[in-house]
Parts: C-alpha cells; structure tokens; sequence
C-alpha cells in the first residue's frame, strides 16, 4: 500500500524580505479594491495589473533565464502566490499560464515552442487557458472525445471544451484531444492552440453571481500546422497528468474563500462568544494544517519529484474547507447574503456562497479526486 509523502517543508529566510516587498507592492497597487472584488481573487483578471507583477520578476520565477524566467525557488513562488491571494489580487489574466502552461510546455515543449511562448508569459503579454473538460464528460479526461485528424500538412480539429476558465480573454489553449480510438489513454495528445485561429467560437457562461468566467470552446475544422503538437503524439494523458499536479498544490485550492474569513471575524469583533471562538479556531487549525501539506507539495515540486497523489489530497481537502466557510459564517453571525448590500460582510457571504459549489469542479471532481487517492494508496 501507498503512502502520502508530506515531509516537513521550511520556507528559507529570503522568503521572509520577498513577503515583505510583495505586501508593499499590494499597498500602493491596490489599495482601495472592495472586499467583494477581492473576493474573486484569482478568478479575476486585470492585465495591467499582470504586467506590472511580471515587471517585478514574479512571473515565471521559478523558470530558466533562458527563457524569461528568474531562477528563483519554488518555495520563494510560494510566498509571492499566497500574497497575492490573501490580498485578494486580481491575477486570473496571468494565473493559468504561470502556474501551468509554462511548465508545461518547458518539460514537453519543442525548443521553437520555448521560446516563442515562454518568454512573453514571463512578460505578462501572453494569457492561456485549459482545453480538458468537454460537455457530459466531467473531469474524466479520458473520455475526452473532441478530435484531432492528421492531415497532409498538421492537423484538423473537431469538438467542444467546456467550463473553460478564461477562453474569453486567452491568447492561447493547450488543448487536449484525441488522435487515435486504439486505446483510451494512449489515443490523446495536447496541442499548443492560437485562440485566433479561424473555426474557434468562444461562449461565455455565466455564473450564479453574473460573472462570465467560464467559457464553453467550439472547434469546427480548425486547422492546426503539425508543429502545433505538445510532446509526443498520443503522449497526453501522461503529460496532463503531470500538469494537474502544479494545477492542484497551490495555494488558491484552500485560500479562495479567504476573504470571507477576514469579513468574519472584523463582524464578530475581539470578544467573540464560546461557539465562536470555537468554530473561528477550528478554522484557523484547518487552514495552517492545509497549507502545511501545500507547502510541502511545492518542496516536492522544487526537487523535480512528482507529487501527483499529494496534490489530489490537497486539492480535496482544500476544497471542502472552502466550502465549509460560507456556511459557518451564515451559522455564527445573523445576516442575510446580499449582492446589493453594501456591507462588506454580506456581500462577500453573497458572492462566495454562490460561487463555492464550483471549487469541488474545478481543477477535477471529488468524485475523480478520491479515485486517485484510492489508487495511489493501492486501495483500488
């Protein structure tokens, strides 16, 4: 049988100076965004403001200079990421391909690929979003069923993605697809996709709250030239795999109702009542014992291991603590949810409580999740 691997991880001494420059940064950048917006954190996009944090050096920190990265330590992208979400930053433009696309296609990538696309990430000039999940299939991608034929000169694709996070103001997609019905995981392959390409149609959804973040992705006929390959073909469920791990670690998978916390305990006051002060320090064990393990997934990852099982924990795990918040804030303090409120308190409890059930889906399913931590504990 398996075993988890959370190893104690320390956060190095430099991390400390870095954490103090980034909270003086968020001072003067933004320093009079409601509590609502800040809500949104990651979900929220504001390019300037993703320019203006590349500028400082705190996108592509960890990558090779080579490549426009900085060379800097994952544990040091920790300390910027968890900042940036706890100040409830807008960074959605650039969220997806700092934290995935890049490495991605830096660990699979062609060397043209490199260095076309890496560099202006690393500048903040190039936002992607994630081509997985299609329509009746859930977040199990090895139903994927969008297809990619060969032709005489690269590629042509048909099918739909959906729930995708951004396609609205993306640059470009790394798109899952398959290639070959000869074997389920085997037949599927990631392309690298310019969101201009002619045969693209991008729906917006809106959400419970109004906001039009997801998108659903139409592909009819899209003709990609051959080079648009990522790795090997029919070498993508082992890539996105590989993927998911930076996609499901992080610290946005446990601080996204963060805000909520702040509004709580500013309602609730220095004297709180014994079932408050319980609930508010269980919250408090939950999110230091979360980003314990969290901080533990990016030491794997700074040394090249592969820490797919302990990203799916975390996420899991994550995401029910995210949840849990809406409805003990609604328990320990009596106020209505409103989106016309202007009370910061019942605004935030408004948009998160509409918002929550989606943090179980993104990034997979529960039900996916716990598959792969049954697996990996030799369980399944």
């Amino acid at each position: 049988m398996g075993a988890f691997r959370f190893e104690p991880t320390r956060l190095p001494p430099e991390t400390e100076r870095l954490r103090g420059e980034v909270r003086a940064f968020l001072a003067e950048a933004m320093p009079a965004i409601p509590a609502y917006i800040r809500a949104g954190t990651w979900s929220r996009s504001d390019a300037e403001f993703s320019r203006k944090l590349a500028a400082r050096g705190w996108v592509g920190m960890a990558w090779s200079k080579t490549y426009g990265g900085h060379e800097r330590s994952f544990l040091e992208r920790y300390v910027v990421l968890e900042e940036l979400l706890a100040a409830g930053a807008p960074v959605g433009a650039h969220w997806i391909a700092d934290r995935q696309s890049a490495p991605l296609i830096l660990k699979f990538g062609t060397e043209a690929q490199k260095q076309a696309i890496v560099p202006k990430i690393a500048k903040g000039e190039l936002f992607f979003c994630i081509g997985m999940s299609e329509p009746d299939s859930g977040s199990d991608l090895a139903a994927t069923r969008a297809r990619a034929e060969r032709t005489a000169d690269g590629w042509v694709l048909n099918g739909t993605k959906l729930w995708t996070s951004g396609a609205h103001k993306a640059h470009y997609m790394i798109g899952l697809f398959r290639t070959s019905t000869d074997s389920k995981h085997g037949g599927l392959t990631q392309f690298l996709i310019d969101m201009k390409t002619p045969g693209i149609t991008v729906r917006p959804i809106a959400d419970l709250t109004g906001h039009k973040h997801f998108n659903e992705v139409s592909f009819v006929d899209v003709h990609l030239p051959a080079d648009a390959v990522i790795g090997g073909e029919g070498q993508g469920w082992a890539q996105v795999t590989a993927e998911l791990a930076y996609e499901r670690s992080g610290p946005e998978r446990f601080l996204s109702s963060l805000r909520l916390v702040y509004e709580l305990i500013g309602r609730i006051g220095p004297n709180p009542d014994a079932r408050q002060a319980a609930a508010l320090g269980r919250l408090m064990a939950h999110l230091v014992t979360l980003r314990r393990m969290s901080v533990s997934v990016a030491g794997m990852l700074s040394r090249g291991e592969d820490p797919a099982l302990e990203a799916s924990v975390v996420k899991d795990l994550g995401a029910v603590f995210e949840q849990e918040i809406p409805g003990i804030a609604a328990e320990l303090v009596e106020a209505e949810p409103s989106l016309d409120e202007t009370q910061s308190f019942e605004r935030v409890l408004a948009e998160l409580t509409m918002i929550a059930p989606s943090f179980s889906l993104r990034g997979g399913t529960r039900e996916i999740l716990r598959g792969i931590i049954a697996r990996g504990l030799g369980l399944r």
